[in-house]
């Protein structure tokens, strides 16, 4: 029987898990996931009732009720170093007894939702559309530290990428993910965009952003475009997804990403109301998330 020692998993005096500072008993098995801790409470507001509150560094859980659902929102911070941290803790409250420090007989799969924004780079997507991601990029090589099956992994994909874009060496190698088939067909309407999500790990250089210092690699862009996948393209740039989807993948819980568009990288162009356009995503998702 495995014994989980101190020093690896960290716990509160409460025995809740190190960052996130939650039990088990604590967390819904529906979880949404949102990037902004502001954006926790525009989404547990739509909820009947909120039983639990609790925010510790950039990482704020709000637990309740929609009708006998229980979900439970949580906010990661920004990029796949904070999910690493988000999803193992989860994993944790899925998986192990912290007062005993062993793994429990039956671990709980819980539904991984995020609700995010994003850049699109594609002239055909609309500025505060919503945007579904059926596959996932990820450059920041964070999956590469866990010893898991490599079939997991959308290969093909990857390579595709890889040579689509003269992938510089020096860089991490980019892994590629596919969201949960059960979430999916829960969740996903033909009336929203599909398509491929990029997740970058920086704002600025990385997603192409040159303000004072040049881009070192301004050629990677424009492969960007010549990917289709399954008859899918690379439609959008964020910083959450691929890692979102490899955890999900290497710890077996299902996770879906959901984005409001609020920038378009082709036409240059933002939306008027950022607010207005994040609520109707958010509404139009509890929808469905309530009868999962």
């Amino acid at each position: 029987m495995t014994y989980f020692q101190a020093s690896e998993l960290i716990l509160n005096d409460d025995f809740s898990v190190y960052h996130l500072q939650l039990t088990a008993a604590e967390i819904a098995d529906i979880i949404i996931v949102v990037g902004d801790p502001n954006r926790v409470p525009e989404v547990s507001k739509h909820f009947d009732s909120v039983e639990l509150k609790k925010s510790n560094r950039e990482f704020v859980t709000h637990t309740g009720y929609i009708g006998t659902k229980r979900i439970s929102v949580l906010s990661t911070g920004i990029g796949v170093a904070n999910i690493d941290i988000v999803f193992n803790e989860l994993d944790i409250l899925s998986s192990i007894n912290l007062k005993e420090r062993i793994l429990e007989k039956n671990k709980r799969v819980f539904k991984i939702i995020r609700l995010g924004t994003t850049g699109a780079l594609r002239e055909d997507i609309s500025i505060d559309s919503i945007l579904f991601s059926k596959f996932a990029i990820g450059i920041d090589g964070i999956p590469h530290h866990y010893d898991f099956n490599k079939s997991l992994l959308e290969n093909e994909l990857s390579v595709t990428f890889t040579q689509a874009t003269e992938w510089p060496k020096e860089l991490a190698t980019p892994y590629a993910v596919k969201a949960s088939n059960s979430l999916w067909e829960h969740l996903y309407d033909p009336q929203y965009k599909e398509g491929i999500t990029l997740t970058m790990n920086g704002f600025y250089a990385p997603q192409g952003r040159q303000i004072r210092i040049p881009l070192k690699y301004p050629q990677i862009s424009e492969g960007y475009k010549n990917i289709n996948y399954k008859n899918l393209n690379i439609t959008n740039l964020e910083m959450e997804t691929a890692g979102l989807y490899a955890f999900g993948k290497i710890f077996n819980h299902q996770v879906l990403s959901i984005n409001t568009v609020l920038a378009n990288r082709a036409t240059l162009k933002f939306s008027k109301n950022p607010t207005k356009s994040v609520e109707r995503m958010i509404l139009l998702s509890l929808e469905k998330i309530a009868n999962l």
